[in-house]
């Protein structure tokens, strides 16, 4: 449904992003997922047309998005960030109005429009005006406006950004509920937000893709799914450098800082076991351990671990 092919971004000097690959299936969620600057907006502002590509390509339903733009804007639902809404509307009023310009025809818009309040459950605030609401039905209407013309792909940028845990729940499971009939692009550094959501994640780092997969596959493949939370008396600094450099550690963390305690998170490499060797290297430096409990490594540690170090990793489709 979508295919991308080494879209690249120059602003002057400056590369927002290189070479990005990646393909969607129909119906699938894939969760892009990156730090701030990572490249993220720039890819979804190329993919909806909002910019042109210093180079490569991308088609969405069979339309490549230079040659036929205006046919894969027919095609794609795009909220921004910042959802663009008119505030002195009424949520249905602006729906109505948004159907038009999409070019829905006269026959089916009210049918258009009223799917997309029962989806977004915006039922009770169909006749509110948007200014009164709060950030979180504003969200609502975001999508609704992405999905009132009913286009087979979706392109959500940050689309739980702001929004208190209630909210982020709600909107979470209305994204999900849109799998299937859509697919959907879901931009977002909220870590949780990938793994509840998506079928695959795709990471970019500093404008490049790093991986692409599963989130149970990226995890299996860069962690081993396990690791180490330890409790220690002495200095924080002394305290990673010494389990740095044990073999088969490939992330330290520091979680809290006490006044006499520090609390670290030790990640091990893929079939490896140092438990042994972290006792031995902190009781050595002079170091007083108080507590060690294996842990299941997440996606956050994936996250850490590809986006701190220049290290691409060969996926399911071969790309990097």
């Amino acid at each position: 449904m979508i295919e991308v092919e080494n879209l690249s971004k120059i602003y002057g000097s400056t590369t927002a992003i290189s070479d990005v690959s990646f393909n969607v299936e129909p119906g699938e969620i894939l969760g892009f997922l990156g730090p701030n600057g990572a490249g993220k907006t720039t890819t979804m502002r190329i993919l909806s047309g909002y910019l042109p590509a210093s180079g490569g390509t991308a088609r969405i339903a069979g339309f490549d998005i230079h040659e036929n733009s205006l046919a894969v804007r027919q095609r794609i639902g795009y909220l921004p960030e910042t959802p663009p809404l008119y505030s002195e509307m009424t949520v249905e009023g602006f729906l109505d109005f948004v159907a038009r310009i999409k070019g829905v025809s006269g026959g089916d818009r009210s049918q258009k429009v009223q799917a997309a309040i029962q989806r977004c459950n915006l039922e009770e605030k169909r006749r509110v005006i948007i200014r009164k609401l709060s950030k979180g039905y504003r969200q609502r209407v975001g999508i609704a406006q992405a999905i009132v013309h009913d286009p087979p792909a979706i392109i959500l940028d940050e689309p739980t950004v702001g929004l208190d845990p209630r909210q982020i729940i709600e909107v979470r499971n209305l994204i999900k509920s849109l799998a299937g009939t859509h697919t959907i692009i879901l931009s977002t550094h909220i870590l949780p937000e990938v793994s509840m959501t998506c079928n695959r994640v795709a990471i970019i780092n500093k404008g490049k893709i790093v991986a692409i997969d599963t989130p149970e596959n990226l995890l299996s493949q860069l962690t081993n799914g396990s690791g180490y939370e330890l409790e220690i008396s002495g200095e924080e600094t002394l305290a990673k450098q010494v389990l740095q450099n044990i073999p088969g550690v490939s992330l330290v963390e520091t979680m809290i800082i006490e006044e006499e305690r520090v609390s670290l998170r030790v990640i091990s490499q893929p079939g490896v076991e140092p438990g042994t060797e972290i006792t031995t290297g902190l009781i050595q430096a002079g170091l007083s351990l108080h507590e060690m409990r294996r842990v299941s490594a997440t996606l956050e540690d994936v996250f850490l671990q590809l986006t701190t170090e220049e290290k691409n990793l060969h996926t399911e489709t071969g790309e990097d």
